[in-house]
């Protein structure tokens, strides 16, 4: 199709819907197109922040080495199997840090080995939720969970819920906090409302 072409093709499609309509789609194509950059670090961020605990799960990538590569479970001692390496500890270390320690002990048989680690499924960090949410009990982590995304996972709230009381109780420094909770604010898009958990974290609803 020549330029004539699409010109002539625009001008119908704005004569049939007007213009308000054109704009409007170019809008939501804008919003809805995927950003990868965005995500590729959101994943960067995670992988330097989020620390490996036992019963998490790893992809474990040795480049150009299939024999050395795979899914491997972190044990309750929190170390890993690997082959010609053994046991390495994992829990502790962000996956960049655990990357590091098993290029670097594969140095003795591998030449410049390039290994990429990444945590498939978090068993390892949970929060609770207690009172009237749809699904009482442990909710498994996710990097970055905040207290929307945690109620979310837990079917939402009940109708007997008392947004105004909801709050967290949280360890800090060995001793039990109540940490009060703005669901309402947080709810409307207030991120600064929308806490950040912390493994262990309990939300209770009234």
């Amino acid at each position: 199709m020549n330029t004539g072409n699409v010109l002539i093709f625009a001008f119908s499609l704005a004569s049939v819907f007007g213009p308000g309509a054109h704009k409007e789609a170019m809008i939501q194509a804008a919003q809805t197109a995927p950003t990868p950059t965005a995500t590729a670090a959101a994943e960067g961020t995670a992988s330097n922040t989020y620390v490996i605990g036992p019963t998490d799960v790893l992809a474990i990538t040795v480049w150009k080495e299939p024999t050395l590569s795979g899914t491997i479970l972190v044990r309750p001692d929190g170390m890993v199997s690997l082959a010609l390496l053994g046991d390495v500890q994992a829990s502790g270390l962000t996956p960049l840090q655990l990357g590091d320690q098993i290029a670097l002990k594969l140095k003795k048989y591998i030449q410049d080995p390039n290994v990429s680690v990444v945590v498939t499924q978090i068993h390892s960090k949970v929060v609770y939720l207690l009172g009237e949410v749809v699904k009482r009990g442990p909710v498994e982590m996710t990097p970055g969970m905040t207290l929307l995304e945690a109620i979310a996972s837990a079917g939402g709230l009940t109708d007997f819920a008392n947004q105004k009381k909801i709050y967290i109780l949280r360890n800090e420094s060995g001793s039990r906090q109540r940490v009060p909770v703005h669901y309402k604010e947080a709810l409307k898009g207030d991120g600064t409302l929308n806490l950040a958990l912390k493994p262990g974290d309990t939300i209770v609803v009234p």
